[in-house]
């Protein structure tokens, strides 16, 4: 069997075994419940903090997206993968909390911590490689002319943004988790991309 065989192999057993922990919980199984969010819960803390860029919030989220999954499991169809419809959740929580936000005062760009203040985008986790270029972007002046066209965005446009450059993340996995197309990710990236340019001159 070729390394290849074998990866596919291995992943269809983990899809097998996640299948049979999703049809125990969703007979009332506590025990199975439990292993599918303990498999999760750092996943989906991290994504929510990388999009939302507020512990606090990312903490709400966290709590009502395992809350919705407690009440909405039994409505699972296997027609996707668990974490695909548990990141959907999430990211619609995600969204409700940036048009809360956008009707409110904008999050500081920087955040108190005991070593003094830092810029919020510092508390973020890194998820891309070294290497790319978006990520070098955010560093020295634009990283506050950065975030203020991203708080301008419209909560889709900064949320697609997000996902793809911060999160590496492909546009077909994005549609699937905001519950649209590739082709429709695409053309909110785009736009969010034009806003920036627009924005930011020369510099992106």
């Amino acid at each position: 069997m070729t390394g290849a065989s074998v990866a596919v192999a291995q992943s269809a057993g983990a899809r097998a075994d996640e299948f049979a922990l999703i049809r125990a919980a969703q007979k009332g199984d506590q025990v199975a419940f439990e292993q599918l969010i303990r498999a999760n819960d750092q996943s989906v803390l991290k994504l929510a903090m990388n999009l939302l860029r507020s512990a606090e919030d990312a903490q709400d989220v966290y709590q009502e997206a395992f809350l919705r999954v407690y009440k909405n499991l039994h409505s699972f169809r296997f027609d996707c993968s668990f974490h695909t419809w548990l990141y959907r959740i999430v990211t619609n929580l995600c969204l409700d909390h940036l048009r809360k936000r956008k009707v409110r005062k904008e999050e500081a760009g920087t955040v108190q911590t005991p070593e003094g203040n830092i810029d919020r985008l510092d508390t973020v986790a890194e998820e891309r490689a070294d290497g790319d270029p978006q990520r070098k972007l955010l560093s020295g002046e634009l990283r506050e002319s950065i975030q203020k066209v991203l708080g301008e965005l419209t909560p889709r446009e900064r949320m697609v943004f997000e996902m793809r450059h911060y999160q590496g993340m492909r546009l077909r996995a994005i549609g699937e988790m905001l519950g649209t197309t590739e082709e429709a990710a695409k053309n909110c990236l785009f736009r969010a991309t034009q806003k920036m340019r627009s924005a930011l001159g020369d510099f992106i």
